[in-house]
C-alpha cells in the first residue's frame, strides 16, 4: 500500500514531523497534488537567490510541476519545533547534487511561508584537511 495516498487532508492525525515526511516523500515522488496540501491557500514561496516570490499555493504547485527537470532529493535532516520546520536536503537533475536548505513557516498545521536556500558543491580547502573529516 502507497503510505502518501491519503484522503482530503493531508495533515489528519499527523504530528508536524510525520507531515513533513510524507510531504518529502510526495515531493520525491512527483505527487504534486498530496504534497502541496501541505501548504495555506495563501502561502509565500521565497527563493533570496533567484530574487523570486511565489504567492499562493496553486502557483507554487504549478511552478513545480512545470519545471522541465525532474530532480530526486535526498532528506539529511529534518528539525524543528512548534511553527518553525528546516528541512537540509540534497536535489540532484542529472545526478549533479544541490544542497538545499527549506525553512518552513506554520500557521494552523499548515506552511504559509517556505524559503528556499540553494548551494553548489564546493571543494574542501587543502589546508583545513587535518581538521575536517569527510561527510559521507
Amino acid at each position: 500500500m502507497n503510505d502518501i495516498a491519503v484522503g482530503d487532508d493531508f495533515a489528519e492525525g499527523l504530528d508536524t514531523r510525520a507531515m513533513l515526511d510524507r510531504y518529502w516523500k510526495a515531493i520525491d515522488g512527483g505527487n504534486f497534488d498530496l504534497a502541496h496540501r501541505i501548504y495555506h491557500e495563501d502561502a509565500l514561496l521565497d527563493v533570496p537567490q533567484t530574487g523570486e516570490r511565489i504567492s499562493g499555493r496553486d502557483n507554487i504547485k504549478a511552478s513545480r510541476a512545470a519545471d522541465p527537470q525532474r530532480a530526486t532529493i535526498s532528506i539529511r535532516s529534518v528539525l524543528g519545533q512548534g511553527d518553525l520546520w528546516v528541512t537540509d536536503y540534497t536535489t540532484s537533475y542529472d545526478g549533479d547534487p544541490e544542497f538545499v536548505v527549506s525553512i518552513m513557516e506554520f500557521r494552523d498545521s499548515k506552511v504559509v511561508r517556505e524559503t528556499l536556500y540553494f548551494a553548489e558543491p564546493l571543494p574542501a580547502p587543502r589546508w583545513r584537511a587535518k581538521w575536517a573529516a569527510k561527510i559521507t
